[in-house]
């Protein structure tokens, strides 16, 4: 039987990439029951040639797309509006952040006919069941679509048990793209498998593109379900090392415990995302777990040192500018790197108060780095999401910010950048405040180049600091040059941008 769906993951980075378990979770949803072909945007030449030709030969029905904001929208947009064009009654689904967040524009372009809000382990199956049928689906959950001219908006479903959901079908991706060829070499290993353990975050950021998606919820498999499938990878692949790109995997203090005592005597070094204020109220026992385990860095968002701009964020907890200081200092006592983001460029009531508050949290980084020098830092500039109703998106919008109405713009190189949190439309931040954070950030790679670009180390370290002491030292980060010439040089991977450096 020819296959009915194309699960397609577009692609989301141009160097070595990491394995697609957004589509994977899609796959594992119809396994069995409809017959699906998966394609990886990242390790094809011409997806869009590939999608055309399996519509045209196998009678595809349904394309569904995970999309991201940023550059997967590259080959989202244009291909789903390339299939419409040619094949008018192929159903085209997307899923994902961006889909979620702006499925008004994603729908209105008339390339996107369903949406999926959320998981799709229930939805998806739901909607082919439907859609094949001739069956209602105005019941289904976790759905957008629109009917009689207006949009509808399903009613959220309850998270699923992540140990009932059936297992990802690897064997199937392997047919296509060998699972080898996603197993990369990082500062953690030599094969480093990306894994998702986990639904959401229990926490309201303001600023957060999973705030809308999942109100505040979170579900995790359990330590045991992680570790069976952890086992499997070593023993057929031989890995030896796991970032877990879960929204916020330390939530559940238990979980991870357990977790980390299945861990020790693996060989196996870890990477994963929480909370400072969570993280902190983890025991020195337990943080000693978890190097002991093989954790060796955690990604924290630390956001920035103000405390009127954390409240500001409404991320909730207990997080404060003190905290923040002290647990880069308690986590060098354990080994175990922390890798802090900041959000820089927050609106506010008036141009001197933005600048003077990207001054504060330029001399607070420079404050951990003399509390703990082996702190990554990770620099964002603020980038407005939907959170309708929300204090800071009421303040953005009286500012005169506005996403785009058309879903072409979404791929324009400043959209682009926009989506990567690098150069923000925003009205309150002028070109001076963010060629200022930009520079700072130059130098500050160059005086502490961070450590996941393992090519950088050695002679190359010693020289790009020797060149950028100066610059840091004195505060003056202005036409850092000489620094991004090297950069540029040696092809400097931010983490930010890319995910870790690979081969």
């Amino acid at each position: 039987m020819n296959p009915l769906i194309i699960i397609f993951n577009p692609r989301s980075a141009d160097a070595k990439h990491r394995i697609p378990n957004s589509i994977l979770q899609v796959g594992a949803s119809i396994h069995g029951t409809y017959h699906y072909e998966f394609i990886d945007g990242n390790l094809e030449a011409n997806p869009e040639k590939k999608i055309l030709t399996l519509i045209r030969d196998k009678g595809i029905k349904y394309l569904g797309l995970t999309v991201m904001p940023g550059p997967q929208l590259k080959q989202a947009i244009p291909i789903s509006k390339k299939v419409r064009e040619l094949f008018p009654k192929v159903t085209i689904i997307w899923g994902g952040y961006f889909a979620s967040n702006q499925y008004q524009v994603c729908i209105n372009s008339g390339a996107v006919d369903f949406v999926i809000n959320g998981p799709g382990d229930t939805a998806f199956p739901e909607l082919l069941n439907a859609l094949e049928n001739n069956l209602d689906y105005n019941q289904i959950k976790n759905l957008i679509y629109k009917g009689d001219g207006e949009f509808k908006i399903s009613a959220k479903e309850t998270l699923p048990n992540m140990d009932n959901l059936p297992p990802f079908p690897y064997s199937k991706l392997d047919e296509t793209y060998p699972l080898e060829n996603y197993l990369a070499k990082t500062f953690l290993g030599n094969k480093t498998l990306a894994y998702h353990s986990s639904f959401g975050c229990p926490f309201t950021c303001s600023f957060c593109a999973v705030v809308p998606i999942y109100n505040a919820r979170w579900k995790g498999m359990s330590a045991n379900r992680i570790f069976k499938d952890i086992t499997w990878f070593k023993e057929n692949y031989n890995i030896d090392a796991i970032e877990f790109h879960d929204n916020n995997f330390f939530t559940s203090r238990k979980r991870t415990v357990e977790f980390a005592k299945l861990m020790i005597g693996q060989g196996i070094s870890w990477w994963g995302e929480g909370r400072i204020d969570t993280m902190n109220l983890y025991t020195d026992d337990d943080l000693k777990l978890l190097r002991k385990s093989g954790l060796k860095m955690v990604f924290l968002g630390a956001e920035t040192g103000n405390d009127e701009i954390l409240a500001q964020m409404d991320k909730g907890g207990t997080q404060t500018s003190e905290q923040i200081k002290a647990f880069a200092g308690r986590l060098k006592t354990f080994d175990i790197i922390p890798e802090y983001s900041f959000v820089l460029g927050m609106p506010a009531d008036s141009k001197e108060k933005v600048q003077n508050q990207i001054d504060q949290d330029i001399q607070f980084i420079k404050d951990i780095k003399k509390i703990n020098p082996d702190t990554e830092i990770i620099i964002y500039l603020y980038s407005p999401v939907p959170t309708e109703g929300s204090k800071l998106y009421e303040t953005i919008t009286k500012q005169g910010f506005k996403f785009p109405e058309n879903l072409e713009d979404w791929i324009s190189p400043s959209w682009e950048n926009f989506d990567l949190r690098k150069n923000p439309l925003t009205p309150w931040l002028t070109p001076k405040m963010i060629n200022k954070i930009k520079n700072f950030e130059t130098v500050l790679n160059g005086y502490y180049p961070t450590v996941s670009d393992f090519r950088i180390k050695g002679w190359k370290k010693i020289l790009i600091k020797t060149i950028a002491v100066a610059r840091y030292g004195s505060g003056i980060y202005s036409f850092p040059y000489e620094i991004k010439a090297f950069h540029k040089i040696w092809k400097y991977r931010q983490p930010e941008e890319q995910g870790f450096y690979s081969e």
